[in-house]
């Protein structure tokens, strides 16, 4: 150390340089000289932005959060403070998307940063099961992945989804450490006899009714999993993970299972909602983003972290008083509807970000960009990604990059957005058995800045608007190459 307490690489430019200035020209004051000013070019290097500055990035999932379910996002009567108080010191995105209107397909957007058409993780199944034997494949590079060529630590927290069996799972996909669950949390149901012992195992708190594993990193550490304390066995992780590697840039994916059904609770957050147990949930994962956060605050992160919060999907309408809203958006989970792929959306970054509500289009996709452009990771040019940068969008520096977005369901394309215009090609209703699709020529059409609710159809007076969509849809489909379904795969 100096004795101004500083290590030497830490002496300012300006000491150093007044010592050139000053030396005499004498014998072997040359070699001195190039000496100093190689210390000049490594305190330089070593002490760049790009070096320096990286943040650190966390991504807060929900699993089936409705856009209408946040006090921020308009709901009457769940507490939501510290996701309130989120939004205030950040930024409401009032359109974001998720890559799929389900579990498996959207989760794998987010992670590889590509619609699930191109990666073989969407298909007539609609999501991995236990008995499924395929997965997520080796050949995409994740976002964690990504991020570990730029020095990141790296976690994955709760809900997994991209494969059960050990080569699927987070730690064999660029993953430092893994604790959760991995896939959803009504599977494995141990009685055979329909949707009604949702309902009882609720009731009774009775978690024991499915066989769900937890695990930590590819060791199972608890079957059943113990439901009514998940979320906040979750958030332990997480702070704990945060105090642990306070001195790295690290990223940590926090995906709750919840408030995907089955809904179950910690004794704390048991029957405190005046919206029910929906709402007790809600409640709960609202006090677990406060605990992140005041973490971040208290370890002096909150200046070099980017925080979001996102959903899956949307609500899963069918299961009504146990299901979520959609606020003034249209359906649901299982749809392409808006409020099938529409999730509420906030971004924090205290100091870094101006606060406000962003109108910009953007995806859960574009996080995986985003993270690369933030942390000086390579984005992967072999291979189409279709997430854009949001920084533009972020940091008021121009228009947003995000101009279009494709809504499929299965290998299906139902839907494209552009701009404000929105053209169905094909719709149908949430998961329901009878139902099946309805073919549209000419497609529907809505202005989603007039009609957000998509309840009227003005294709009869812009034709203009339908060809305009129709020859992005041209463009998608000429460089698509889709592969085999990973959750059709059979033995």
């Amino acid at each position: 150390m100096s004795e101004n307490g500083k290590s030497g690489g830490e002496v300012p430019l300006s000491e150093i340089e007044i010592q050139i200035k000053n030396m005499s020209m004498k014998k072997g004051s040359f070699i001195l000289v190039i000496v100093l000013f190689l210390s000049i070019l490594i305190n330089s290097c070593t002490n760049s932005p790009e070096s320096s500055t990286q943040p650190n990035i966390v991504i807060i999932f929900c699993d089936d959060l409705g856009y209408g379910d946040l006090g921020t996002f308009g709901h009457p009567t769940i507490r939501t403070p510290n996701l309130d108080q989120m939004a205030e010191e950040g930024q409401k995105w009032t359109n974001f998307y998720v890559g799929a209107s389900v579990c498996t397909p959207s989760r794998a957007a987010l992670i590889t940063g590509r619609l699930p058409i191109r990666t073989g993780m969407c298909g007539n199944r609609r999501v991995l099961f236990p008995n499924s034997i395929g997965g997520l494949q080796d050949s995409e590079i994740t976002i964690a992945e990504a991020l570990k060529t730029s020095g990141y630590v790296t976690a994955c927290v709760g809900k997994w989804h991209l494969g059960h069996l050990p080569e699927y799972l987070p730690t064999n996909h660029g993953f430092d450490s893994y604790f959760g669950i991995p896939y959803s949390n009504d599977m494995d149901l141990k009685k055979t006899d329909g949707w009604i012992n949702h309902d009882h195992a609720m009731k009774e708190r009775k978690y024991e009714f499915y066989n769900v594993p937890l695990m930590r990193n590819e060791e199972i550490i608890e079957r059943p999993a113990v439901q009514t304390t998940i979320t906040k066995r979750y958030t332990e992780e997480s702070v704990k993970f945060i105090r642990e590697n306070k001195n790295q840039p690290f990223f940590l994916y926090l995906a709750h299972n919840l408030p995907h059904i089955p809904l179950f609770t910690s004794d704390d957050f048991h029957d405190v909602s005046l919206r029910g147990l929906y709402g007790d949930v809600i409640e709960e994962i609202d006090w677990s983003v406060g605990q992140v956060l005041e973490t971040l605050r208290t370890e002096g992160l909150a200046e070099n972290t980017l925080v979001v919060f996102t959903s899956d999907n949307g609500p899963w309408l069918v299961f009504d008083q146990h299901g979520g809203s959609a606020g003034l958006l249209r359906e649901g989970k299982g749809t392409t509807w808006e409020g099938g792929m529409r999730e509420p959306t906030i971004f924090w970054w205290p100091g870094r970000i101006q606060p406000g509500v962003i109108t910009d289009m953007g995806s859960t996709m574009d996080l995986y960009t985003t993270a690369c452009k933030m942390s000086g990771a390579e984005i992967p040019t072999d291979r189409i990604m279709d997430g854009v940068d949001l920084g533009p969008s972020l940091f008021n520096e121009g228009e947003g990059l995000r101009k279009t977005m494709f809504y499929y369901r299965r290998t299906e394309l139902y839907a494209v957005r552009k701009g404000l215009y929105k053209a169905h090609f094909i719709t149908e209703p949430v998961y329901v058995k009878g139902h099946t699709p309805t073919y549209h020529v000419p497609p529907l059409l809505f202005h989603l800045g007039e009609d957000p609710s998509e309840k009227y159809n003005i294709a009869e007076d812009h034709p203009d608007i339908i060809a305009d969509i129709m020859q992005e849809v041209e463009r998608h489909q000429a460089e698509l190459v889709i592969p085999e379904s990973q959750l059709d795969r059979k033995n």
